[in-house]
């Protein structure tokens, strides 16, 4: 599925991956395409079964972390809120949610120093304006995960990493300490649990929502390929970028293109198309068993 065509409700956003519907004043449609983007670019061509595997991997995700912050599922099923003829739109891709308000920053945690954070850290020996220990090497595992924030662009711009004094300015210094302690206890959570199943989970993305009352949630999706990065812990190697259960094969692929990241992007040929729905579905086949 690349783009979600629901006639029974009225669509509100299509994003890099998914489409957004509105059931009523207070809940929301989510449905999860099986869109992918790299480097803020929608590329033409879907990963079959993607929105799928990303569906199943953010409910185990929220059910097994429900208790360190509430997210905005309603546990409604998603068959139930829209006309006969679009249940087959969204079975096995769609969440019903509370409708809130989205923070404007992204809540990402860094384990291990590699992507854009080791970039900048062979520069200035920073993360996101953060100074950190010198003589560190690539993907090598930090003493303390670490909270980076970005900002949340449009479609088809680019997040900006920011410093956690230019997240507080915008979103106020006691609701960015909760966020990031938030953020930081999913990630830890989580990060051991996936060294069980021989998953190192490097870095990882996570949103987060106001209801009317201020209470805060953990929206969007959590700890799938998209959001994170996921190394095979028999693989793992200090210095070097190991092969990874993501979309960085994507990635690694268009980064051997002649390519100025800027849309349209290359087509996908169909064996890095089904390498990556492997990837997707093994990660999601090692983390959960399903």
């Amino acid at each position: 599925m690349l783009r979600s065509e629901i006639k029974s409700l009225r669509l509100l956003h299509r994003g890099k991956v998914r489409d957004i519907y509105e059931v009523d004043a207070d809940k929301l449609l989510i449905v999860q395409t099986d869109r992918i983007s790299a480097f803020d670019v929608i590329l033409s061509e879907p990963v079959p079964e993607k929105g799928k595997v990303l569906t199943a991997m953010s409910a185990f995700w929220f059910e097994k972390l429900s208790h360190v912050i509430p997210n905005h599922l309603t546990g409604i099923a998603p068959e139930s809120v829209v006309s006969a003829s679009d249940k087959a739109e969204v079975e096995g891709r769609s969440f019903v949610v509370k409708k809130l308000k989205p923070l404007p920053i992204e809540a990402i945690v860094r384990g291990y120093i590699v992507g854009s954070g080791w970039k900048e850290y062979k520069k200035s020996g920073t993360v996101c304006g953060m100074p950190l220990p010198a003589g560190l090497k690539e993907a090598e595992k930090l003493e303390e995960p670490i909270f980076t924030p970005s900002t949340k662009a449009e479609v088809g711009e680019h997040d900006e990493n920011i410093s956690f004094t230019e997240a507080k300015k915008l979103i106020g210094a006691d609701l960015a300490e909760k966020v990031k302690q938030a953020a930081i206890s999913l990630y830890s959570e989580a990060a051991d649990y996936a060294l069980t199943k021989g998953i190192i989970i490097a870095d990882t993305k996570f949103e987060f929502g106001l209801d009317a009352s201020g209470n805060l949630y953990l929206i969007d999706e959590i700890l799938t390929p998209d959001s994170s990065r996921f190394w095979p812990m028999d693989q793992y190697a200090v210095g070097k970028n190991p092969p990874s259960f993501d979309k960085q094969y994507v990635r690694d692929w268009l980064e051997t293109q002649d390519w100025d990241k800027k849309a349209p992007a290359p087509h996908l040929p169909k064996d890095v198309l089904d390498k990556t729905a492997e990837k997707y579905r093994e990660a999601l086949s090692r983390l959960t068993s399903k």
